[in-house]
């Protein structure tokens, strides 16, 4: 493509995202700053409705970009300045997710992008290890002992312990340490299988609560966790480009009610580097061709253990929406470093 179609398809793409309107050839003209007559701006936009990068809708003289246009627009012309402005996240909302705990980490991540962008936040969350980090045993009463249970992604479990034998805080701090010391970073599995032969130096009633809470940590860590956590739904009930459709509307929010198709393209995200961007109606991977969908994966203790995202209409500030996800992204991952 010859530089002045390069520089009409990024004038009347970026003329389109500001105000949702058709782009004429007039309009072209003004904004491009180019020093071309209107019948050759007709040309050029003739050529790139042949190559399928724009289309006339039927109701307007002017254009509207299509997938594919937006689709050439993100990967060559667009130059986001991917976390390099510190203004984009007031201080309060980066300590509204630096200061959470784990399990309420991807929660406020959701909201944090819902809110930045005016659209919908999702966050695949980390699944769940069959390990622990740390683990330990508080006494609450004679009988009465909580057990925490830290997993290597940071996600803390608490299970009471009903224990027949009154043991003292110095006894628990006993069975903590030990377990902490010759087993963290192992799955409750392999713990379980060692607990038997390793320990015949310590008091049984030592023994029997480990297994014990080895086992309830187990189960605990097999409990069911919602995925995919999305914020800002209703932001898409103010989206021109998809308010007037209520049978689409329908099936977006069933999309999001089944999750299915989400947690398939956030999956597939995480095994990609950096900020991805999908536009519907050019893959399956977005089934809506009216839909974007921005991600990127994110770290705990450099490890990739999750992907969140923002998902919009096609017409988005495609700059901007880079900046919140691929920001929001460490975040997430510096407050999951943490713990």
């Amino acid at each position: 493509m010859e530089e002045r179609a390069r520089l009409l398809l990024k004038t009347l793409i970026e003329h389109y995202i500001a105000d949702g309107q058709p782009v004429g050839s007039r309009t072209l003209s003004k904004a491009s700053g180019l020093e071309l007559s209107a019948a050759t701006i007709r040309n050029v936009m003739a050529d790139l409705e042949d190559l399928g990068l724009i289309t006339s809708p039927h109701t307007s003289a002017g254009r509207v970009p299509t997938p594919r246009g937006y689709r050439m627009f993100v990967d060559a012309m667009l130059t986001a300045q991917t976390s390099k402005q510190p203004d984009l996240l007031p201080q309060t909302l980066q300590q509204h997710i630096d200061t959470a705990p784990p399990q309420q980490v991807m929660a406020r991540a959701a909201q944090l992008m819902s809110s930045l962008s005016q659209f919908v936040g999702v966050v695949l969350a980390p699944q769940r290890s069959a390990a622990f980090r740390h683990i330990e045993f508080l006494r609450l009463s004679e009988h009465r002992i909580l057990l925490i249970i830290v997993s290597p992604e940071g996600d803390v479990q608490n299970r009471m312990l009903h224990w027949p034998h009154a043991l003292s805080q110095s006894e628990l701090n006993t069975a903590t340490n030990y377990l902490n010391a010759h087993f963290s970073g192992m799955s409750f599995e392999q713990v379980a299988q060692k607990l038997g032969s390793e320990v015949e130096h310590l008091r049984s009633e030592l023994v029997a609560l480990m297994q014990a809470g080895v086992q309830a940590g187990s189960l605990a860590l097999q409990q069911p966790q919602d995925q995919v956590v999305i914020s800002g739904q209703q932001q898409l009930l103010g989206i021109g480009d998809l308010a007037g459709n209520l049978d689409k509307l329908r099936q977006l929010f069933d999309l999001f009610e089944q999750k299915a198709q989400l947690l398939k393209l956030m999956d597939a995200s995480a095994k990609a580097e950096g900020v991805r961007i999908y536009i519907g109606g050019e893959s399956e991977a977005v089934p809506f061709e009216e839909l974007s969908v921005i991600t990127a994966p994110y770290a705990a203790n450099g490890k990739v253990v999750g992907t969140l995202g923002v998902i919009g209409p096609t017409r988005m500030a495609y700059d901007r929406m880079i900046q919140i996800v691929d920001i929001t992204a460490k975040l997430v991952g510096n407050a999951l470093s943490q713990w």
